[in-house]
């Protein structure tokens, strides 16, 4: 049998739709045959402001017990499928600061040659998920990483419409994370073990 791929989801969800799409990714990856590591990524924002907003406090409890990611979980992934809200049309701080840590890893060339992928929410339809992940996409370059998005390879990308990975719009927490969204959770996580099993069969023989 051969070895089951590596798989890195890793996130940052204030208010708890990345959280619950991020699980949604995670469980589907290893339903796939894959080993599954679920990490978010250090909160930068004051507990203060954490706290007067009682949608984020729930979600910073519900998911206290989600490890802290570490460049090592990046090293040793041979995936890695990051999720972030939009902000402005672009990733969260949170993440950014995170990916930013991997400059060490990036000089050593262990950030090449991995496949990687994205996922993000916004609170209203056409609130900047796709340039959100354009520019995740844009880091992934730089780390000569290779970039699997979902497309339409799946009658279910129709219905959520962005075949740039999976996105949700959460109405301002007012629309949870419905069928549509876990179905291209689905088509995205399996395709990354699909094409990620795949390449390393590959290198394997090559």
């Amino acid at each position: 049998m051969s070895t089951p791929i590596k798989v890195a989801v890793v996130y940052y969800s204030s208010t708890g739709t990345i959280a619950e799409v991020s699980k949604q990714i995670a469980q589907y990856a290893e339903k796939s045959g894959a080993e599954v590591r679920l990490r978010k990524v250090a909160e930068l924002a004051p507990q203060e402001a954490i706290d007067a907003n009682p949608a984020w406090a729930a979600n910073a409890a519900a998911t206290a017990d989600v490890p802290e990611a570490t460049p090592a979980d990046i090293e040793w992934a041979d995936a890695v499928i990051f999720g972030s809200p939009t902000r402005f049309g672009n990733i969260a701080s949170q993440l950014k600061q995170f990916i930013d840590t991997l400059g060490g890893l990036w000089a050593q060339g262990k950030l090449a040659d991995k496949v990687y992928s994205g996922f993000a929410s916004s609170a209203t339809m056409h609130g900047g998920q796709e340039s959100t992940l354009l520019a995740l996409y844009n880091s992934f370059h730089h780390f000569g990483g290779i970039v699997v998005a979902p497309g339409y390879t799946d009658p279910a990308k129709f219905a959520d419409g962005n075949p740039y990975g999976t996105s949700h719009v959460d109405a301002q927490g007012n629309n949870p994370v419905d069928q549509t969204t876990r179905e291209a959770a689905r088509v995205q996580a399996e395709r990354i073990v699909r094409i990620t099993t795949a390449l390393k069969a590959g290198l394997a023989t090559a």
